[in-house]
């Protein structure tokens, strides 16, 4: 075994496994292993870390997004776009709270799925996005 699997199989134990954010002994924020990340110390995350996270959070979307609209597939690339968006930042069961937008888009009818995301409380809170990505719904 190298040094490095052994520090592998070591740290979790002397660090702890947290899957949140959590502030360490001396209350600086910290993920995972022990990863620091707080910007008072120093800490963040490389441009690498950030594209992976984004990697497997668009995965957890795209699973989401499918599990809310069965004919996903049937979709063109920028209305499944829209939906794994809307999924990333809903979470599969808001976005299952858009009852009458998926309907209509399982219809066929974008504009009406369209014209229901931006009638939310959604649409409010998220401003700009919410009017970008319904005007792709509506084009298609």
């Amino acid at each position: 075994m190298t040094y490095l699997e052994i520090a592998q199989a070591q740290l979790p134990i002397d660090e702890g496994v947290i899957s949140h954010a959590y502030q360490d002994s001396l209350g600086f924020w910290t993920i995972g292993v022990g990863r620091l990340i707080d910007q008072r110390r120093g800490g963040k995350l490389s441009e690498d870390e950030i594209a992976l996270l984004l990697k497997n959070d668009i995965a957890e979307a795209d699973k989401s997004a499918r599990a809310v609209f069965p004919a996903f597939d049937s979709l063109s690339e920028p209305r499944k776009a829209v939906l794994v968006n809307m999924a990333f930042n809903l979470g599969q069961a808001r976005l299952a709270g858009f009852v009458n937008t998926l309907r209509a888009l399982a219809d066929g009818r974008y504009d009406d799925a369209a014209d229901g995301m931006l009638a939310s409380k959604w649409a409010v809170q998220v401003g700009a996005r919410a009017h970008r990505l319904a005007g792709i719904m509506r084009a298609g």
